[in-house]
């Protein structure tokens, strides 16, 4: 493991209360957007698409690192330029998601696991060579009647922790992703015990797997209800829950949190994040940020459309939402920057 490797990496993605731009989506989830958005889903038009995110004119100015998924990270631009490229040429870190998905945990109904552990050695080593400095593996853990179960919990965990050892051994930061969902009917509190009790299985399962903590960045969910839950609660006392939360789970060596928006929309992501940081004040260890996809892009890509001519309209958009993340990121966002010039 290259520890010095790890922390100008981590430097750089924590920098200047930047954030991450999650555009990872597997080929069936980005289809599912570009259905939703009127677009024909092929390969070209995901190209394009995720084309115009990359060269959105001024990103680096809020967005410090790009999650890729396999596809986008070997396609090339219009110029025949690979897209990696562009990325480290504009300033911006590139990373990549190495998870393969989830599948149906056999025996459990309702729960899932998430595999791509298989030839993962030989993947990492692959994207390091292409330019990856980071990686991302997201675990789902749902809320339900008598869910999550032990089993699915420590499952997902340990595969996180052994993905996290993969990653430092190959010279790429791993973010550690155990998202509970917000899928269900469950209250605040039942989302803070179930978090708390996934982040101190996490935990465990890092230190047995000899993970350096002081190598990673956690991309955890808020503590929030569920999406069916008639709940109403400040964006004040919500992140007053995350902090609480986190605070009795996280150790200080790791160097940085970067929250997941859920199912949450875009103002309602970038509020949260804005409350997270003001409740926070100086009493954290960790610095925290955003690693955002559909709470960045969902406006811009309607705004597309699949049309050339629309390019510079959805890269202003995506811009306009990565710079309030970055404000809100710093505790300085208010109605007003929502506001354009």
């Amino acid at each position: 493991m290259n520890a010095l490797k790890l922390t100008q990496t981590i430097t750089g993605l924590l920098a200047d209360q930047k954030g991450l731009l999650a555009m990872d989506e597997s080929i069936s989830t980005c289809n599912k957007r570009l259905a939703e958005a009127g677009i024909a889903q092929t390969e070209e038009n995901r190209r394009s698409y995720r084309q115009l995110l990359i060269k959105t004119p001024g990103l680096k100015e809020n967005i410090s690192g790009i999650i890729l998924f396999d596809e986008t990270i070997r396609q090339r631009d219009d110029e025949d330029v690979p897209l990696i490229n562009t990325i480290i040429k504009s300033g911006i870190i590139p990373g990549i998601k190495v998870d393969l998905g989830t599948q149906e945990l056999a025996g459990f109904t309702g729960e899932r696991i998430t595999e791509g552990l298989d030839g993962l050695r030989e993947r990492l080593n692959e994207y390091a060579s292409m330019g990856a400095r980071f990686a991302k593996w997201r675990a789902v853990i749902t809320i339900g009647k008598e869910l999550p179960s032990r089993n699915c919990v420590e499952a997902n965990t340990n595969a996180l922790a052994r993905y996290a050892a993969l990653c430092q051994e190959s010279g790429l930061v791993p973010i550690v992703e155990p998202e509970v969902m917000m899928t269900g009917n469950h209250t605040t509190n039942v989302c803070f015990e179930t978090t708390r009790y996934v982040l101190e299985n996490l935990f465990d399962q890092l230190y047995l797997q000899g993970i350096a903590l002081e190598g990673m960045i956690l991309k955890p969910n808020m503590i929030l209800p569920g999406l069916d839950r008639k709940e109403k609660k400040s964006a004040a006392s919500l992140a007053e829950n995350t902090i609480r939360c986190l605070l009795e789970s996280v150790p200080a060596a790791v160097p940085g949190i970067a929250f997941l928006s859920g199912g949450q929309s875009e103002k309602q992501a970038t509020k949260m994040l804005n409350a997270l940081q003001i409740m926070a004040g100086d009493r954290l260890p960790w610095t925290l940020t955003f690693s955002f996809g559909r709470a960045l892009q969902h406006t811009a890509l309607q705004i597309w459309k699949g049309k050339e001519e629309n390019t510079i309209f959805a890269q202003q958009e995506l811009q306009h939402r990565a710079t309030c993340n970055h404000a809100a990121n710093m505790g300085l966002y208010d109605g007003t920057t929502e506001k354009r010039e």
